[in-house]
């Protein structure tokens, strides 16, 4: 276990293959850019993250105990450390998404690859 990141205030175990982030601004409908080529920006919001976790190895326990954390539907709070200063914890409302896993060795109940998307909303 790890004090970096929490889904609903309980803690993710830390990825053995690290975790990607990566933010962006969201514009309105009415941005674009006019008929000189120019930008034109309704920013509606700021820095929306969204982070990539990768686990290369897992045992079948590992597994459920990460199966145990992961929402099924909905939004939930998501905890992560500022990248700006990682001694400060930042929460967000976010959803789970692009989940996949595969499933390498059945009677060791050996797995290889989980990867999902925390995405802010």
């Amino acid at each position: 276990m790890n004090e970096l990141y929490f889904i609903n205030g309980k803690a993710l175990p830390l990825p053995d293959a690290g975790v990607e982030m990566s933010f962006e601004d969201l514009d309105g409908s009415d941005a674009g850019r006019d008929e000189a080529g120019f930008m034109h920006r309704s920013l509606l919001r700021r820095k929306l993250g969204v982070w990539n976790f990768v686990y290369s190895h897992l045992s079948q326990q590992e597994f459920t105990r990460l199966q145990s954390l992961l929402p099924e539907e909905g939004t939930f709070q998501f905890t992560y450390p500022d990248p700006a200063d990682p001694a400060v914890s930042k929460t967000v409302t976010a959803y789970l998404s692009k989940y996949g896993i595969s499933w390498y060795n059945a009677s060791t109940g050996y797995y290889r690859n989980l990867k999902f998307s925390i995405i802010q909303v």
